[in-house]
C-alpha cells in the first residue's frame, strides 16, 4: 500500500501553490468580512501599539507586570500580522493562493509566537504569584536582570523548536491536492495534502509538546492556585478584592488563550465541525490580540491613569 502511494506521489507534479479556502463558502460576505477584519486589525495594532508606548513613557509602568505586558504586546502586533493581511488581501483581491515556502513562513511565525504567547502568560503568572504569595520578597526576587532574562528566554524558547520543525518540514513534498479548507497554513492541514512521510515530523512535534505547550501551561495552572488559595486566606473583603485585581486582566486572557487553543485541538476532525473549527480559530488568532489591550487598559487603573496622562 506504502509502494503503491509513493509510487503515485512521484507521477504526480509537485504543487508550488496552496488554495486556502477561508471563507470562501460565504460569498456574499467577503466584502463585509473584509470590512469587519481591517477594523479589528487596526483596533488591534493601535492598542498593542499603545500599551507599548505607555509601558516605555509612563515611570509608574515601569514594573515587571508591565515589562511583561510590553512584550506580550509586540508579539500579539506581529502574531495578528502574521494572519490578518494575508486573509485582508485574499478578502479584497479573490485571489486565495498561496507559495507553498509562503505557507511556510506563515506556519513558522504561527508556531513561533504561539510558543513564545504560552511561555510569556506563563512568566506573567508567576510574576503574579510572587507578587501575591510572596510579596515581602517581590521586589529583589523580580529584579530588572531576571525580567530581562525570562523575557529573552520566552523568545528563544519560542525560536528554537519551531526552527526544528521547520527544518522537518523543509523536507516535506507536496504533490496535489492543493486545497486547503483552513484561512491560514496551519500544521494538520498542510500535513495531511504531503505525500511524503510524516511520521518523523509528527515525532518531533510531540516530543516538543510538553516542554512547549504542556508545560507553561500546568505552570501557569499552578500559579493560579496557590494565588486563589493565598487570596481566599486574606481575611477582609478589601483586601481580597485588590489582591484579585492585581491579577483578574492576565487571568481573563490565559482563560480565551489556551480554552479556544484546546476546543480547536480537541474538537474530532469531522467535516460537520470544519466550520466551527475555523470560528474558534478566529478566537484565537484574530480576536485574543483584539482582546488583550481592552481588557489591560479597560480593567487596570494603572493603565488608564497613563492613558489620563
Amino acid at each position: 500500500m506504502q509502494l503503491m502511494e509513493k509510487g503515485d506521489a512521484e507521477n504526480q507534479t509537485d504543487v508550488t501553490e496552496f488554495i486556502l479556502l477561508g471563507f470562501g463558502d460565504l460569498p456574499e460576505l467577503q466584502i463585509l468580512l473584509f470590512l469587519v477584519f481591517l477594523v479589528i486589525y487596526i483596533v488591534t495594532m493601535a492598542g498593542n501599539f499603545l500599551i507599548i508606548a505607555l509601558v516605555v513613557t509612563d515611570q509608574h509602568l515601569h514594573t515587571p507586570m508591565y515589562f511583561f505586558l510590553g512584550n506580550l504586546s509586540c508579539l500579539e502586533t506581529c502574531y495578528t500580522s502574521a494572519f490578518l493581511l494575508r486573509m485582508l488581501a485574499s478578502l479584497l483581491t479573490g485571489d486565495r493562493t498561496i507559495s507553498v515556502g509562503g505557507c511556510k513562513t506563515q506556519f513558522f511565525f504561527f508556531c513561533f509566537l504561539a510558543t513564545t504567547e504560552c511561555y510569556l502568560l506563563a512568566v506573567m503568572s508567576y510574576d503574579r504569584y510572587l507578587a501575591i504569595c510572596k510579596p515581602l520578597h517581590y521586589g529583589t526576587c523580580m529584579n530588572g536582570k531576571l525580567c530581562l532574562q525570562l523575557a529573552a528566554g520566552c523568545w528563544i524558547s519560542g525560536f528554537l523548536p519551531c526552527t526544528i520543525v521547520m527544518c522537518f518540514m523543509s523536507q516535506l513534498i507536496f504533490c496535489g491536492p492543493s486545497v486547503m479548507d483552513h484561512f491560514f497554513c496551519d500544521l494538520t492541514p498542510m500535513l495531511k495534502l504531503s505525500c511524503s512521510d510524516t511520521s518523523q515530523i509528527m515525532l518531533v512535534l510531540y516530543i516538543f509538546s510538553f516542554p512547549d505547550a504542556v508545560s507553561p501551561f500546568l505552570l501557569t495552572l499552578t500559579s493560579y492556585v496557590c494565588i486563589v488559595s493565598t487570596i481566599l486566606r486574606i481575611p477582609s473583603t478589601t483586601g481580597r478584592q485588590k489582591a484579585f485585581s492585581t491579577c483578574f486582566s492576565h487571568l481573563i486572557v490565559v482563560t480565551i488563550f489556551y480554552g479556544t487553543i484546546m476546543i480547536v485541538y480537541t474538537l474530532p476532525k469531522s467535516s460537520n465541525l470544519r466550520a466551527l473549527n475555523k470560528v474558534f480559530s478566529v478566537c484565537y488568532t484574530v480576536l485574543t490580540p483584539l482582546a488583550n489591550p481592552l481588557i489591560y487598559s479597560l480593567r487596570n487603573r494603572e493603565v488608564k491613569e497613563a492613558l489620563r496622562k
